[in-house]
């Protein structure tokens, strides 16, 4: 049986993914070739390092790991870094705590969600103030009187909001497209940061990003998923593949698109992948 992970195992992990998505050069976000949208590989990396602890902190409900792991970055850094990078990994770090399959347990950490996580992951969103929320007409995050459970939130936003979709479908994506990039780009010999990048391009050419949906509508998401298909779509990973990957990374930038949520996948992924090696797990990508 899959053996549970200990805290420092899994904030390792965690610090890992963090880094290893920050080497990688991903069109629109910040990396080691480029910063932007007025953040700094810096800022990244002390995000990291401060929402470790908090994320991996045994025992604890998704609710308090993710409003931990946000009020430790925002004090650090002084703004929201990480915010999909915590609610896409907290489900991971307490799966990785339980014995069996980590699917499995991921299933059922996500069954055992209730109204404190949603009350956490509330109040870890309105500290984060992320650019282009809105406002919703059920299970607002500014409303008041007691959340709804934390999946009934999730529902209502997952048609428009990837992270959201996430824990209504199981981590679908991380499953059905992280990985098996993943897997894709190491049976073809590449390396990381390379093998990272592969799978930052499959979610950013896959489906919409819906973090610049969010801020400019999804038919500019859709038209920017599109220009990431016929520009790089069929670009071969590689040194030779960095001119045309930071020419796209330059028009994304000065367009002030940023596909945020593509990069929150990725570390997840990475995440997911990096807990899967630590257990021996053997679930199947697909």
């Amino acid at each position: 049986m899959e053996p549970a992970l200990q805290p420092d195992a899994i904030a390792a992990a965690y610090r890992g993914a963090c880094r290893a998505e920050l080497a990688a050069l991903k069109p629109g976000n910040v990396h080691v070739f480029a910063e932007g949208h007025r953040m700094t590989l810096a800022d990244f990396e002390r995000s990291a390092a401060f929402s470790a602890g908090p994320l991996a902190a045994p025992g604890r409900r998704v609710g308090e790991r993710v409003e931990a792991a946000v009020a430790a970055t925002v004090a650090a850094v002084g703004q929201n870094t990480n915010l999909g990078i915590v609610l896409l990994c907290a489900p991971l770090a307490a799966a990785a705590e339980r014995t069996g399959p980590l699917r499995d347990a991921l299933a059922a950490v996500l069954a055992e969600l209730d109204g404190r996580d949603a009350a956490g992951v509330f109040a870890a969103i309105r500290r984060a103030n992320p650019g282009g929320l809105g406002r919703a007409a059920r299970h607002d995050v500014a409303g008041g009187g007691d959340p709804p459970p934390l999946l009934a939130a999730m529902a209502e936003a997952a048609g428009r909001d990837r992270i959201a979709r996430a824990y209504v479908t199981g981590f679908e994506d991380l499953f059905g497209t992280g990985l098996p990039a993943l897997a894709r780009a190491r049976a073809e010999s590449l390396a990381p940061p390379w093998t990272a990048t592969a799978v930052h391009l499959a979610f950013l050419t896959g489906f919409p990003d819906s973090h610049i949906a969010r801020k400019f509508g999804p038919e500019r998401a859709e038209r920017v998923r599109r220009e990431a298909q016929a520009a790089l779509g069929t670009v071969i990973l590689g040194e030779s593949a960095v001119p045309v990957l930071l020419a796209h990374d330059r028009r994304l930038k000065q367009d002030g698109l940023n596909p945020g949520t593509s990069a929150d996948l990725t570390v997840a992924t990475l995440f997911l992948d990096a807990l899967m090696q630590l257990r021996g797990d053997q679930v199947s990508a697909g």
